[in-house]
């Protein structure tokens, strides 16, 4: 404990100095820290928050790294990009938080799924303060762990405030270890600033876990005696509340605890403090000499994506006609057969196989531990899935609509999306995402959400029209180590058939598909919108029309856009989505910056209604651009 506490001390005066910028004090809750990872055998997983520095030191991290990422320099674990402890480090099996706090909980679901799935009898701690447990992520994530029986030590530091609201205008039980029995989970109260309480009790139900896989919900009681970060300051805190905790200083109090035992003497303390000191101005002196990060354009794009090898797989002369639903389930049924270590989980998709059956017979075929219901918690699922991918699975996510990836959106942009940038940890997830007009669902049922993910860094967005490469993307999808939001159209789903292969095969990611070529006229549209193009061609008789199926929208082929461009000289980009901030108005954009001299009109973009999108037929039909492609095309021909 006397380590994070003189780094503390250290880092006060070099935050007041400007040599770092911020700081979340820990000081007098080292006891919590300290306990629980002790109480942990160092191949189990750690999922502190930001005032846990003693789960850092007790892992023996080095210190000359925990200050290089502090001072924001490349040898930091975030190479700059991060600070605090927004970091993890599998060297040492501690997986860092983000500051919205929650997200983390449904992460250690993952591990703790992975471990389970594997029979390893291993347990995963994760911490929350008092004021993150007011998030739906923690209730989606006990709710997962009570229910699947996972092995997830939920520790909650109840220290008295949020930044500065007091406990009794976040919760109104009078212990939040109370909760416990909402979700039919153990749950104990332990004092959190005696050191010997926290290890001895959670050491004792920490092997019991191990033997009995279930989770436990830990609440200790301490105090946060500095403020939410050191600008914040305490002024809101009464100086009798604070007066009384400091007398409950666990180091103070242990360390005369063993005075009267006769196991510490003064001698012997001088010697920890002086050896410890003397160990971090040592590690401060290698982090303070180190050269600060340096800006490299490549190697800063380079690393939004883990490197992925497109692994081709040629397909067979054999072949049956299939629709394009059942080219997905031949899909996800050859993955599963090609990858042992894949789950799949969402809503309905084991014994009922989806709304759609997709995944008819998937439970009996694989079994239960990898074709997985969820309960209605698609945030912590999304967690879930990103700790199965940090504990060395993969994972396919099933949203049940498109639509209802909102409530699980700021895991994938926030956590999925970012991490390996922020320190080299992939996340090898695949979310599926029916969607789509066109086939009556109405405002919630209905939409073509990409838009919301292509622009943020570090996810892959694919979107086939056609039965061949649904089938042979997704197989590429689940073979890559990133994210990838993998869009399935439901109006397709029964509606296209095309000759497909009947054995396992890839489509490459990030590769254009010509389907009809022309000298006029460049169409450029993906998903439904494809098939919407080849009929209005038709309809209207046009010739020399070139039609690009985009595929994947991120990564994105420009350069079979820009060729196409050169070609023909005319652009029509084609959306279901509304025009507004849609692909269609990048690809817009990117065209008429790169291939200017090239064009003898202006790019057209034709797209849905600037509507949500209505549930009555003639309604949901004039949503649709159809009529207006055909407008568009003419007017485009005779430009």
């Amino acid at each position: 404990m006397l380590k994070p506490r003189l780094i503390e001390e250290k880092m006060l005066i070099l935050l007041r100095q400007g040599k770092i910028s911020k700081w979340f004090s820990g000081i007098g809750q080292e006891a919590i820290s300290v306990g629980v990872t002790k109480a942990l055998t160092p191949d189990e997983y750690i999922l502190p928050m930001h005032r846990n520095l003693g789960v850092f030191t007790s892992r023996n991290i080095p210190l000359h790294r925990l200050f290089s990422q502090w001072q924001g320099k490349g040898g930091g674990f975030t190479k700059g990009r991060d600070r605090s402890f927004h970091f993890g480090t599998q060297e040492y099996k501690i997986i860092g938080m983000i500051s919205h706090l929650g997200p983390q909980m449904g992460v250690a679901d993952g591990i703790a799924l992975a471990h389970k799935i594997r029979n390893e009898n291993k347990v995963t701690a994760v911490f929350t303060g008092e004021g993150g447990t007011s998030e739906g992520d923690f209730h989606e994530a006990l709710n997962i762990a009570a229910v699947w029986d996972l092995p997830v030590l939920f520790c909650i530091e109840n220290n008295g405030y949020g930044l500065s609201t007091p406990v009794n205008e976040q919760y109104r039980c009078t212990h939040l270890a109370d909760r416990g029995a909402g979700y039919g989970m153990e749950a104990h109260i332990i004092e959190g600033n005696n050191i010997l309480e926290v290890y001895q009790k959670t050491c004792k139900i920490a092997e019991s876990m191990r033997q009995n896989p279930r989770p436990v919900l830990l609440e200790f009681k301490t105090f946060r005696i500095r403020g939410h970060e050191e600008a914040s300051g305490t002024k809101y805190v009464p100086e009798e509340i604070m007066n009384s905790w400091f007398k409950k200083d666990p180091i103070e109090n242990y360390r005369d605890y063993l005075f009267e035992e006769g196991i510490l003497t003064a001698q012997l303390q001088e010697r920890y403090e002086q050896e410890t000191k003397a160990e971090i101005e040592e590690n401060l002196a290698k982090a303070n000499a180190e050269e600060p990060a340096g800006f490299y354009e490549t190697k800063e794009l380079n690393d939004v994506f883990q490197d992925a090898t497109n692994q081709n797989f040629n397909s067979s002369t054999i072949k049956e006609k299939l629709r394009f639903v059942d080219a997905v389930s031949q899909a996800l049924r050859q993955s599963f057969q090609k990858h042992k270590n894949l789950i799949l989980m969402g809503q309905d998709v084991a014994e009922y196989g989806g709304v759609f059956k997709i995944t008819e017979g998937f439970a009996d075929e694989f079994g239960k531990e990898r074709i997985r219901n969820t309960p209605i918690c698609e945030s912590a699922v999304v967690g879930a899935a990103m700790g199965l991918s940090i504990n060395g699975m993969k994972a396919i996510v099933e949203m049940q609509f498109a639509d209802f990836v909102s409530s699980g959106f700021n895991p994938i942009v926030n956590y999925l999306a970012k991490v390996n940038y922020r320190w080299s940890q992939n996340a090898d997830v695949v979310i599926r995402m029916p969607c789509g007009a066109g086939v009556g669902a109405g405002p919630f049922h209905s939409q073509t959400n990409e838009a919301w993910f292509i622009k943020t860094p570090g996810l892959k967005v694919i979107y086939p029209a056609f039965p061949y490469d649904a089938k042979g993307l997704l197989n590429a999808a689940v073979n890559d180590p990133n994210p990838v939001l993998f869009f399935e159209h439901k109006a397709l789903y029964r509606s296209i058939r095309q000759d497909i292969p009947t054995d396992y095969y890839t489509v490459e990611i990030g590769k254009a598909s010509i389907i009809r070529e022309g000298e006029n006229i460049t169409v450029i549209t993906y998903g439904a919108g494809v098939h919407w193009a080849l009929e209005a061609i038709e309809e209207l008789e046009l010739e020399e029309i070139e039609v690009i199926d985009l595929r994947s929208l991120q990564p994105l082929d420009t350069e079979t856009i820009f060729k196409s461009v050169r070609k023909t000289g005319k652009i029509l980009v084609l959306t279901e989505d509304s025009l507004f901030g849609s692909i269609a108005s990048e690809i817009a954009a990117q065209i008429s910056e790169r291939c200017f001299e090239y064009l003898d009109a202006p790019v057209f973009r034709v797209g849905s209604l600037e509507t949500p999108i209505p549930f009555a037929p003639a309604l949901e039909e004039g949503y649709l651009p159809k009529k207006l492609l055909k407008e568009k095309l003419l007017q485009l021909t005779e430009y």
